[in-house]
């Protein structure tokens, strides 16, 4: 598969003015809580606002589980999803899953333009919709970009590229292996992985990378629900806990 080119537009890096000493903001919260009752939504600290000029911005909780922006991610996941397996354009969604998430790896600034309080929303979809302009995205995948920028959605993007990713590989009868390093693997590492985990789970296995420089060296693996944890970190953190038990 022919790799698209990742560099991200510079037009919207400065489609917002940061105010040095501003208090931090985070995203408006009235879409999170479904499943809360209106009178806890109401008190929890995660619903105070700030205002800003005339704009009133409300505010959720930085610390909200992990678990929320993934069941985000996976709904919009399965929606796109649906939608290209019904057009038969799988082929066309997972060149673009890749060429976005390598995007995302390279490039900080996309990275803090879906992340940052500080683009409005108008901002981000403009933003996002030149990135997949930009990267020759399909319709069906950048509509729903600009709708999740309309909803303050996008900060879940990374989410949504890895559920795209793993019903892709289920589509194609594979399993993703997510593997996190200390330090970047070479395409022959990756393929000796992908060859010697295959053989283990019985299934073509895709491998996503990530880097993790705290792990010092070796390798965390994760397939599905199975977690191989053979860093560097981890054993000193054993051989600690050890020495503890000692002494």
């Amino acid at each position: 598969m022919a790799c698209r080119a990742t560099s991200v537009p510079a037009l919207f890096f400065a489609a917002v003015k940061v105010v040095a000493g501003r208090e931090c903001v985070c995203y408006i919260h009235h879409d999170f809580g479904r499943g809360a009752t209106r009178a806890s939504r109401a008190n929890s600290p995660s619903r105070r606002s700030r205002r800003w000029g005339n704009c009133q911005i409300g505010r959720v909780d930085v610390s909200e589980p992990a678990s929320l922006s993934s069941g985000i991610a996976e709904r919009y996941a399965t929606a796109v999803f649906e939608l290209v397996k019904d057009d038969q354009s799988l082929p066309k969604l997972e060149a673009d899953v890749a060429a976005l998430t390598a995007a995302m790896a390279d490039s900080d600034d996309l990275n803090a333009m879906i992340s940052s309080p500080v683009y409005s929303r108008d901002d981000q979809k403009s933003a996002i919709m030149a990135v997949s302009t930009a990267m020759d995205v399909s319709p069906t995948l950048a509509n729903t970009l600009g709708l999740m920028a309309t909803k303050r959605r996008l900060f879940v993007l990374p989410q949504l590229l890895s559920a795209l990713t793993r019903r892709i590989a289920d589509e194609k009868g594979e399993v993703t292996a997510e593997v996190t390093s200390a330090k970047p693997l070479t395409k022959a590492q990756e393929e000796k992985l992908a060859q010697t985990l295959k053989a283990s789970v019985g299934k073509d296995v895709r491998i996503s990378t990530s880097v993790d420089e705290s792990l010092i060296g070796g390798l965390v693996v994760k397939v599905g629900s199975r977690m191989i944890d053979a860093s560097l970190r981890s054993r000193l953190g054993a051989l600690q806990n050890t020495m503890k038990e000692v002494g």
